[in-house]
């Protein structure tokens, strides 16, 4: 851990003048992150200053769009304008490594067993929290080509508020999400094959520059964790303030045209409902890298 970091829990004084910072203008809801654009993929001077601005702010922007096609190439060229350009190509990920969010059709088999590509409730998590630890998500993009006919909200907690609130209220409760072995994913075994093995490391760490990541996900099944008493404290004290009314949390139906551009903070997803004429599509890109500044 770097001394002057904030993020040391011996460097009180970095911490205090970091928070302080962070605090002092942030946004107060979501309409405070919207950046309304012509063209993703050809951001002007300004539309990518504004969004900058509001990553640099809380580790996300919303951007609105009028553009309402299905074309991969806005995610692609808007996250090359933010130096992000390594693709995680996970498991279900399409050919071109960026995921077409949809309810799966009935023979997309492999599709079917996971949550995203239903139109169930998702719990809050960071994406890519399975991974191994080499291959983080650091940053994320959540493109809407359509809405669902109803739901399909997200909310949307950025991780260094989390962290704040988790250290204004113990300390300890950094300390204990930051072992390396806090929070284990068992492996995924299907029809007795292994197609992932265990993953086990910590929920909050500093990337190779000193930001600050988060790995985490509120599932309660297929979950690990160390079952000491101040661990079990701050997995339910995070719980609690996911749960809650916080005026940190925002929340937005992203509409077609709309997208979310984020350094991976946690997010969940309402249940929806579709209809024949209007099924719900969203284009994901996930980069192990964060947004440039």
């Amino acid at each position: 851990m770097i001394q002057n970091s904030p993020f040391n829990l011996d460097n009180e004084t970095a911490y205090q003048a970091w928070r302080e910072r962070k605090l002092e203008n942030y946004p107060n809801n979501i309409s405070d992150l919207i950046v309304e654009v012509n063209d993703p993929r050809q951001l002007t001077k300004a539309e990518h200053a504004a969004i900058l601005a509001h990553c640099q702010a809380a580790n996300m922007a919303i951007y609105a769009s009028p553009l309402k096609t299905e074309d991969k190439e806005i995610p692609r060229q808007l996250g090359k304008q933010f130096n992000l350009t390594q693709l995680d190509n996970n498991m279900c990920a399409d050919d071109d490594a960026i995921t077409s969010l949809t309810v799966a059709a009935a023979e997309d088999g492999k599709r079917q067993t996971y949550i995203p590509y239903t139109n169930h409730q998702i719990h809050w998590h960071t994406d890519g929290y399975y991974n191994p630890l080499d291959k983080q998500i650091y940053g994320l993009i959540l493109h809407c080509v359509r809405s669902a006919k109803q739901g399909g909200e997200n909310a949307l907690l950025d991780h260094e508020i989390a962290y704040i609130l988790l250290r204004d209220e113990n300390p300890d409760y950094i300390h204990a999400l930051m072992q390396p072995d806090v929070m284990c994913i068992p492996p995924n075994i299907t029809k007795g094959e292994e197609i992932r093995p265990n993953r086990c490391g910590p929920v909050f760490s500093l990337d190779n520059f000193g930001n600050l990541h988060m790995r985490y996900t509120k599932r309660t099944r297929s979950i690990n964790w160390k079952t000491d008493k101040i661990t079990q404290a701050a997995v339910q004290f995070l719980a609690n303030t996911l749960d809650s009314d916080s005026n940190y949390i925002f929340r937005a139906t992203l509409q077609a045209g709309q997208g979310l551009i984020c350094n991976n903070v946690l997010h969940d997803r309402s249940k929806f409902t579709d209809s024949e004429d209007q099924q719900r599509l969203l284009y994901r890109a996930r980069y192990y890298q964060r947004i440039a500044v």
